[in-house]
């Protein structure tokens, strides 16, 4: 057992959208043998990206999971692969795989760099402390610069990046590199689609180069112990490359260096070493620490070591939907064995669920199997009700893992089927997008009757709408997407509420006083305070309260958006002996809360986006311009090879319709990328008006 998990790697390939990473996984699948002939992300050709939309647009929407054998030192190693998305409005995607991943491959582009998608996925690996292998790819691109690239991984991502190679040959030249572990250097083949490359000296005019690189390598092993100082102080070539390796792979694990690697994956040059530094590097699932989560019986800590032995417990991490299978859950086995047709339970629901089938999953297309034992991804169908985030486990020995927190929606549309006939099959798909995807979010708006979807971005919404026509068969009529504002109190206000309803016989009563004031700083919804004292409210009401409470912060007193973060104090109240319940209590706390907010200073919060565009120069004043009548708060302008990139924070309401913009301010030449920074309040004239336009709309309905 302990032998199939030390050749066991769970890994994920992230970066910065068009850096490479769907490409780098098709020359896996080639040269592992998975697949006979390369697929191309350009042509639609792309094996992992099976989507109809991710194949028309060139991108990846959804991460795939695919398992691979590689052979490293004469010995066979299982890799499960998880290729991420890259465009910020999937976001989800990569979160979710890094949460059960062991190691990730982090891709970057030998000429953007470290672009701003790239510093989000690398935040999230680090949350999850997930050890990582940065590979450089597209040295065959004009204007590559492995070096330079490097000191952007040290400035930009705060890592400590180790150089494994050096490239030889810049540009249209690149034809292979300089191994500092082995101290030899790499040349492809051009025949044969880089399946084969020549192990030869190092060139007379890289030497130097290299031997610069690989002394410093040795430093650095010869830092590590008092075995390796002495070999280095003896003679430096005792290190053999295993020496070296061993202790890259320590360091590595322990999240002191990243080692980089470097190639063109669409050139075929610099995959098959790829291929030996995850096996070599990245760790297996007894590197990694024991999963720990809290027994919901005891409420206490307990801990699931990587072993068959131990009892079952995975998390569940993904949900798609198959026309043939129907449901399909994704889940990481972090201890024992799950066959096929047994029973497990979600501790999240308190549920049995029945496995009925179990399969290894390779993009799209489903191998049944028998079991998935510890260390493993698999997939399962068969089951009534589990979501992403669930732990599903032995039912005699419980514990739930740590859920999966994902980003709140930040844009929103109205949308109706365009036929009545339409309307219960578009309620029965958007609740199946909902179960696939946690940042895609349906609600009633009670006011309108209008239902809204809401999701991270322009892109995002536009993508779940095509699947409901070509998926669903369901033809949709849209509105404009809105900003997804929120409300807030800025000072303390009290209310008292007598709530009495008489109607023959038996009647209602609560009386309550509440206290509300902004959350402390970091809280988000609800933060509720009991302060009563001598049972003037008796406790089975309490909960009641609470209830009311969190209702009543769904829909503001400005506009009717979420009220975000409140902190409210029950300061006293008196019951009936016949007249009061619980609902009684609910109904006078949602009416008090309404009441107490309007007095609190509520304003209105806006989504404010991080914006990254990068232009060549003779665009920076137009674009910076524009910027700025867009509300715009510029941050920085740093200069690269050619262009500017200009990093600002803008309210997404500004920001509808601005890729068009931008295309025709710079001919086409510039590109942007934005994501979600945080929320701030509206300033008070245009608050006035969403607010009037927003009461208008309503009203029109």
């Amino acid at each position: 057992m302990s032998v199939r998990l030390q050749h066991t790697r769970n890994i994920g390939i992230m970066a910065h959208i068009d850096a490479g990473k769907t490409t780098t996984t098709e020359r896996i699948l080639y040269y592992t043998g998975i697949n006979y002939k390369l697929g191309e992300v350009h042509d639609g050709t792309a094996t992992m990206d099976y989507m109809v939309q991710e194949q028309e647009r060139g991108i990846t929407i959804t991460s795939a999971a695919t398992t691979v054998y590689w052979k490293y030192r004469n010995e066979d190693y299982k890799i499960n692969i998880i290729d991420t998305p890259g465009h910020v409005d999937f976001t989800v995607e990569v979160e979710r795989s890094l949460r059960v991943l062991d190691g990730a491959v982090a891709l970057f582009c030998a000429v953007g760099g470290v672009e701003p998608q790239s510093e989000t996925v690398w935040k999230q690996a680090d949350k999850y402390k997930v050890p990582r292998i940065s590979y450089i790819n597209k040295l065959d691109r004009a204007g590559a610069d492995y070096f330079r690239v490097i000191e952007q991984i040290r400035e930009k991502l705060g890592a400590n990046p180790i150089p494994l190679q050096i490239p030889i040959g810049e540009e249209e030249g690149f034809r292979g590199v300089i191994d500092l572990v082995l101290n030899k250097a790499l040349i492809w083949d051009d025949e044969g689609l880089g399946a084969t490359f020549q192990v030869v000296d190092i060139p007379e005019e890289l030497r130097e180069t290299a031997s610069e690189y690989r002394l410093r390598l040795l430093e650095g092993a010869a830092e590590e112990s008092e075995e390796m100082l002495e070999k280095y102080s003896s003679n430096p070539d005792l290190i053999t490359a295993q020496d070296l390796q061993h202790i890259i792979r320590k360091a590595t694990l322990e999240h002191r260096i990243t080692p980089v690697i470097c190639g063109a994956s669409f050139k075929n040059k610099g995959v098959q070493p790829l291929l030996d530094a995850i096996v070599a590097y990245l760790p297996c699932p007894l590197d990694i620490p024991a999963v720990s989560g809290i027994n919901p019986f005891t409420s206490k800590e307990e801990n699931r070591e990587a072993s068959t032995t131990a009892s079952f417990s995975a998390l569940a991490f993904k949900i798609t939907t198959d026309s043939y299978v129907g449901r399909i859950a994704f889940f990481r086995v972090y201890s024992g064995v799950l066959k096929s047709g047994e029973l497990v339970l979600n501790t999240n629901t308190g549920k049995k669920e029945r496995i009925n089938r179990l399969f290894q999953v390779h993009a799209n297309k489903h191998t049944s199997i028998d079991e998935i034992r510890a260390g493993d991804i698999g997939a399962a169908v068969g089951f009534k009700e589990i979501r992403t985030g669930d732990t599903l486990c032995d039912e005699k020995h419980p514990i739930q893992l740590e859920n999966i927190v994902f980003p709140v929606p930040v844009i929103f549309m109205a949308i109706e089927p365009k036929t009545q006939d339409d309307v219960d099959r578009l309620t029965l798909s958007l609740r199946k997008l909902t179960e696939e995807d946690p940042t895609f979010t349906v609600r009633l708006d009670e006011e309108t009757g209008q239902t809204l979807i809401s999701g991270m971005g322009e892109l995002h919404l536009e993508v779940l709408v095509d699947r409901l026509k070509r998926e669903f068969k369901v033809e949709c009529n849209t509105g404009t997407p809105q900003v997804a504002y929120k409300e807030a109190i800025t000072a303390k206000s009290q209310y008292r509420e007598v709530y009495k309803k008489q109607t023959g016989g038996r009647g209602r009563f609560a009386d309550l006083l509440i206290e509300v004031s902004p959350a402390d700083p970091g809280v988000h919804g609800l933060q509720f305070i009991n302060e009563i004292t001598g049972g003037n409210i008796p406790k089975e009401y309490i909960p009641g309260i609470q209830k009311g409470l969190t209702a009543a912060m769904m829909n503001g007193v400005l506009a009717g958006f979420a009220i975000d973060g409140v902190k409210v104090r029950l300061l006293d109240g008196s019951f009936h002996q016949v007249d009061s319940d619980s609902l009684a209590f609910e109904i006078a706390a949602r009416l008090a809360f309404r009441s107490a907010c309007k007095s609190a200073g509520p304003v209105l919060l806006e989504p404010v986006m991080r914006l990254d565009v990068a232009t060549p120069e003779q665009y920076l004043g137009d674009i910076t311009g524009d910027l700025n009548r867009r509300r715009a708060v510029l941050q920085a302008i740093n200069p690269g090879i050619g262009y500017q990139t200009i990093t600002a924070r803008v309210p997404l309401s500004e920001m509808f319709g601005y890729v068009t913009t931008l295309r025709s301010i710079s001919s086409g030449r510039a590109t942007s990328s934005m994501e979600f920074s945080h929320y701030e309040q509206v300033p008070f004239e245009m608050s006035e008006e969403i607010i009037y336009k927003i009461k208008g709309y309503v009203e029109k309905y």
